[in-house]
């Protein structure tokens, strides 16, 4: 989960273009089988998008992290990140 900075029309604006850059990630990165990305639509919450990404085991989260296609993903988010929530498990 992820909590931006900036005017509700910022965030929006920066979120929209996050999810829609993770959105395009499963057929760049061979580990990343799907993901899914949800924009929060509930003004009285204070978190701005949710992901969930399904990757083959605990080993290929950090090769998903470390691929130059998510990284460019992430840096769309840098300067209007205010918090990060992850948690990583196994099913």
């Amino acid at each position: 989960m992820f909590r931006l900075n900036g005017t509700p029309e910022e965030r929006l604006s920066v979120a929209t273009k996050f999810k829609n850059a993770l959105e395009a990630l499963p057929s760049r990165i061979e580990v990343l089988q799907s993901i899914e990305v949800g924009l929060n639509e509930n003004p009285a919450e204070d978190w701005d998008i949710v992901l969930t990404a399904v990757v083959p085991t605990m080993a290929d989260v950090a090769v998903y992290a470390k691929h130059p296609a998510h990284v460019a993903a992430a840096a769309i988010i840098k300067d209007n990140k205010d918090m990060r929530g992850c948690v990583d498990y196994e099913f």
